[in-house]
């Protein structure tokens, strides 16, 4: 155990709040399950939905391990060669997206031969905020025209979030708030971010008469639950959101200060996604107000940490990719919070590396092995490079090794004779002569 810790690099402290955050979530996704485990099955065993999450943690926890021993500039020009086919991956889940659990919403995609959904919406956030974090700090070392910016930085910026909008409004607005939010901390002229934010807001608008004009096209049949939320929200028409709503605050107030204890919930049987969208309700519910404060606080000092992270980063580039990747994670924590207490209108925001799901888990570690990449001390960058040396020395010995075992002992000799570039003799022009 000592030995693999000692193999984990990187800010320690941020490995450790993960890893809190992982561990605690066993709990609740455990007990969270047994509304799913009736409706799928009608035993209420949930023992194959703990397996399934222990699975996604484990993997997300090897992605983040193997993804953290990556040097982080490497993830530059990844970022550019990735983003067309993140748009291609966005496309085809857009036409033949899977859907699941009964939403009309086509976000994932299934992977051939294995039958893992992936939601292909969580991957394209990750690449595009490295893409912006990488032109960012290329222009930072040179000036370009604004003009040339709207091709090279917003043209695959809105390619991006009009591929995500059909299917998911809330994720495209966090991802766009958080495009504007890391422009402006990478000093891009605020005047011309005023100008991307009201053509964003343009576009939308332009989305929505379409939608309106053409009413039953799937492509635009999440329109009418948008609208319906939002209405939900500002009014009391009761409604299926407002249904979860009212259990998951039934949840919360029954939690009181200490809970009722782990997994004694009541309202787990009657939430709908009681163990994603809505974890937090049960979380609050059977550990109280002090559990929930105290995820709440977690994140808070995972944020505090980024920013000490982005802080001590060597390259503007570094500094860029750990506010672009770690701000995002902690804003979906605190949307998702916010839907439980109706401070939002419901939005479909999991709470990072606490709900179960798998490509929100993987893409999450995958994130923060990129943050930890980032956080590496020079002496460890050099560690790691003297094992890669010292490798390539012991392989190349081998070789050498194998290949004088094959030889004969007098063909061995004679070859060294042959071209050995010493020469004893008086006249240094012999061993030419001679030859």
């Amino acid at each position: 155990m000592k030995e693999l810790v000692n193999k984990l690099k990187g800010d320690r402290v941020i490995w450790s709040f993960v890893a809190l955050l992982a561990l605690f979530s066993f709990m609740p996704v455990f007990s969270a399950s047994s509304n799913l485990a009736y409706i799928g099955h009608g035993t209420g065993n949930t023992l194959g939905y703990l397996v399934k999450h222990l699975a996604h943690v484990c993997i997300g926890f090897l992605i983040i391990y193997w993804v953290h021993r990556v040097p982080y500039h490497y993830f530059r020009a990844i970022s550019k060669i990735a983003l067309p086919v993140v748009w291609f991956l966005l496309l085809y889940t857009l036409l033949k997206g899977t859907v699941i659990a009964g939403a009309n919403a086509s976000r994932w995609i299934q992977v051939p031969f294995i039958g893992i959904t992936f939601q292909t919406s969580t991957l394209a956030a990750s690449i595009l905020f490295i893409f912006v974090a990488r032109y960012l700090s290329k222009t930072r070392e040179e000036d370009e025209p604004f003009q040339v910016s709207l091709v090279q930085l917003w043209l695959p910026v809105f390619i991006t979030l009009a591929l995500i909008l059909p299917a998911n409004f809330s994720t495209t607005a966090l991802i766009f708030s958080m495009v504007i939010m890391l422009t402006f901390i990478g000093k891009y002229p605020l005047k011309y971010i005023g100008f991307i934010i009201g053509s964003g807001v343009g576009m939308l608008l332009f989305f929505l008469l379409v939608a309106k004009a053409f009413p039953d096209s799937r492509f635009f049949s999440r329109v009418s639950t948008w609208e319906s939320r939002i209405m939900n929200f500002t009014t009391d028409k009761p409604d299926e959101d407002d249904y979860q709503i009212e259990k998951a605050k039934i949840a919360i107030a029954s939690g009181r200060l200490g809970g009722l204890g782990p997994g004694k919930s009541v309202q787990k049987n009657f939430l709908p996604q009681s163990s994603s969208d809505f974890i937090y309700a049960i979380i609050v519910e059977e550990y109280g107000l002090v559990g929930g404060v105290s995820i709440l606080v977690l994140y808070l000092l995972l944020l505090f940490r980024f920013v000490i992270a982005s802080h001590k980063a060597n390259t503007l580039f570094g500094k860029l990719v750990v506010v672009g990747l770690g701000f995002p994670m902690i804003f979906q924590a605190m949307i998702n919070m916010a839907v439980a207490v109706e401070l939002l209108p419901v939005t479909g925001q999991t709470l990072p590396l606490i709900s179960s799901g798998g490509s929100s888990i993987w893409m999450t570690c995958f994130s923060l092995g990129i943050i930890i990449s980032v956080t590496k001390k020079e002496e460890e960058i050099a560690e790691v490079q003297e094992e890669k040396e010292r490798r390539k020395e012991a392989l190349q010995r081998l070789i050498d090794k194998e290949l004088s075992e094959d030889l004969p002992a007098d063909e061995i000799y004679e070859e060294e004779g042959m071209y050995s570039i010493q020469d004893n003799s008086r006249n240094p022009m012999n061993a030419v002569l001679n030859k």
